[in-house]
């Protein structure tokens, strides 16, 4: 059990929750128990097969404390709330925000985190690898995060409109992607990287790319759900039928660092081969199922490993890193907050 900005969040399968006087009880065989105060609570996130007593429910219903349930890998599948709810009030400010140019400091927040956490994915290849890379490979990043900087800058000082943002965020991905291939150590001469494509990836690692950018927004959207926030109203990316804009601007700040830098370490470490790939007719690429169960296993990995939230100032839980960033941007809309704070990956 790990709290986390009034909300407790509950990841080891076979736990049981229920209710002790005002408190929630978290009870692991073979652990202590471990306790929070109701009224310092403002949700409850549970993760896989956990149980929770009705009485814990009725509890929560009274006081105003959502369960969200998750299944093991965090989809969502439901939020039991009580008959007062503020997701009402919520929903209209996440509307009205998105209206015209009045989510535009959300906008620059999000284009923020992703090219800062862009340069950054640059930045560690060089003072890891930079001695091993060949000369024109160094120089070509060198450049991109250069200009991935002044980016950041134009992006602070310069954009004045949604759409000047996206222009700078569309910038920013051809340029990082331009050296990407710069970034990848595998001997495999399949496995090089000549530029993004999608629906569908048409080599092996724009399939492993996406298939870890999907991974990512199914866990956004769950986070969006867990808040109460709608998963289709963005801010960033427009409103489309049956797409998850919101979910997808929150995954933009995220996937350098949570998805990218994994997609790296499975090709540099070898545990992706381009034998464990496949092209169809079409010509889209994809993974076998033994490699697409390897990176899973190594999702779920890299979503158990801690570290500290900058903002939130505590070590927490990879994998909840999506949720917290909802959490925050939920507190933002409500006016609790005077902006979203991205999450900045050093």
């Amino acid at each position: 059990m790990k709290k986390l900005l009034n909300t407790v969040y509950v990841t080891t399968e076979g736990a049981a929750l229920r209710k002790d006087g005002e408190n929630l009880v978290a009870h692991v065989e073979g652990e202590p128990e471990r306790r929070a105060p109701f009224h310092m609570l403002s949700s409850i996130v549970v993760f896989g097969a956990i149980f929770v007593s009705p009485a814990l429910i009725a509890a929560c219903a009274s006081a105003g404390i959502s369960i969200v349930l998750l299944d093991r890998v965090g989809r969502f599948q439901a939020r039991i709330e009580g008959p007062v709810s503020g997701n009402v009030l919520l929903r209209r400010a996440q509307y009205r925000t998105a209206d015209g140019n009045t989510g535009l400091e959300i906008v620059r927040s999000i284009v923020l985190g992703k090219l800062a956490n862009q340069r950054s994915v640059l930045q560690r290849v060089l003072r890891d690898h930079g001695e091993g890379l060949a000369a024109t490979a160094r120089d070509d990043i060198r450049m991109a995060s250069r200009r991935l900087e002044l980016l950041l800058q134009g992006a602070v000082i310069q954009a004045t409109s949604i759409d000047a943002l996206r222009g700078y965020e569309g910038d920013a991905g051809r340029l990082y992607f331009s050296v990407f291939d710069h970034l990848i150590r595998s001997p495999d001469e399949a496995l090089k990287f000549t530029g993004r494509s999608r629906r569908p990836p048409l080599d092996p690692v724009n399939a492993l790319l996406s298939f870890l950018y999907t991974l990512l927004t199914h866990d956004c959207r769950s986070a969006l759900e867990g808040v109460g926030l709608d998963p289709a109203v963005g801010f960033l990316h427009r409103d489309r039928p049956g797409r998850p804009s919101l979910a997808l601007d929150l995954m933009e700040e995220l996937r350098p660092a949570l998805a990218d830098r994994l997609a790296l370490s499975l090709l540099n470490r070898r545990q992706l081969r381009a034998a464990d790939f496949i092209v169809s007719d079409s010509g889209a690429v994809s993974l076998k199922d033994d490699a697409r169960k390897t990176v899973l296993t190594a999702w779920q990995e890299r979503k158990r490993e801690e570290r500290i939230h900058d903002f939130v100032a505590e070590r927490a839980p990879i994998g909840l890193i999506p949720h917290l960033q909802a959490l925050l941007l939920a507190r933002h809309l409500r006016g609790d907050l005077d902006g979203y704070p991205p999450l900045f990956w050093k």
